[in-house]
């Protein structure tokens, strides 16, 4: 035999056939039940990361993973494991993907080499390590899939979290539920500064009802997305100032004077009404100067 390597590339490749059909029993047996289709393509995904691993021996280092010779190798685990991440699996059921191949090569390793302890232990050992570190490298893979679907979906959250509601021509009015910071502000101000260019609007209402703690930081926020939509021609007005609230503020300090505030969201609607040029009539008034 020639060198370590080779040894253990022979192998995976004399065999290749025989592990590959152990390691899709053992996957197929220990992991979820899968239709037709699904196996089919499991199959083929093990058949071609098997060839993929045997070439990459060949032409590399397998105590580096790193190199050049492993990239198809890395590529079809990335792939693997961001699918995986998006099908709800979990990280312990996507390392078992590589894990689960060390039964089918020591068991060829063994009917190769039984004659031979030395060597069956040193390439036992050498599949060993091979095979844990393209199971970590599988997991932290997974593990940045799974960190990016989680950063899409907040994003995607604080999007919904602050719609722009157009309440009548030229106002427009932005409720806040929840806490505010720093990332959530952002998207309140792009979100807000938009919308105002996008209806030409000239009075936007702010309504903190939903904001359960206003502190200081959260006072400078509301301020700078005032001060940000007033340089886009829009005058805001600030809603939902509970008595708790305006307590708060005035003990924090919080100078609020150069903006207007209101107890509700009607409120500032009205206000923003009159400041537009419109009148809001009671039904009844309306009926009775009719009726004259």
């Amino acid at each position: 035999m020639s060198n370590s390597n080779t040894k253990l590339h022979e192998i995976l490749k004399s065999r290749e056939k025989e592990i590959a059909a152990d390691w899709i029993e053992s996957q197929e047996a220990s992991g979820r039940r899968m239709t037709p289709n699904e196996r089919q393509e499991h199959a083929r995904q093990s058949r071609e990361f098997l060839g993929s691993l045997t070439t990459a021996i060949q032409k590399g280092d397998h105590s580096d993973i790193a190199g050049p010779a492993w990239e198809p190798v890395r590529d079809l685990l990335t792939d693997f494991s961001g699918s995986r991440a998006k099908g709800g699996y979990s990280p312990s059921e996507t390392a078992s993907y590589i894990f689960s191949l060390k039964q089918p090569v020591f068991s060829a390793l063994r009917k190769e080499f039984e004659r031979d302890p030395a060597v069956l232990h040193d390439e036992v050992w050498r599949a060993t390590v091979l095979l844990d570190k393209l199971g970590l490298f599988t997991t932290e893979a997974f593990q940045k899939t799974r960190e990016d679907v989680i950063s899409r979906q907040q994003s995607e959250i604080l999007e919904l979290a602050t719609p722009v509601v157009r309440l009548w021509d030229n106002i427009l009015a932005l409720p806040l539920i929840g806490t505010l910071d720093s990332s959530r502000t952002q998207v309140v101000m792009q979100n807000l500064l938009d919308a105002i260019v996008e209806t030409r609007s000239d009075i936007a209402i702010i309504d903190i009802t939903g904001v359960p703690v206003v502190d200081t930081l959260v006072a400078q926020h509301l301020l700078k997305t005032v001060a940000a939509a007033r340089l886009m021609g829009a005058d805001c007005l600030i809603s939902g100032i509970r008595p708790q609230i305006a307590q708060t503020i005035i003990h924090l300090g919080v100078d609020l004077t150069a903006v207007t505030t209101k107890a509700s969201l009607a409120d500032a609607f009205a206000l923003a009404l009159k400041r537009t040029g419109h009148v809001v009539v009671q039904q009844d008034d309306r009926s009775q100067t009719a009726g004259r």
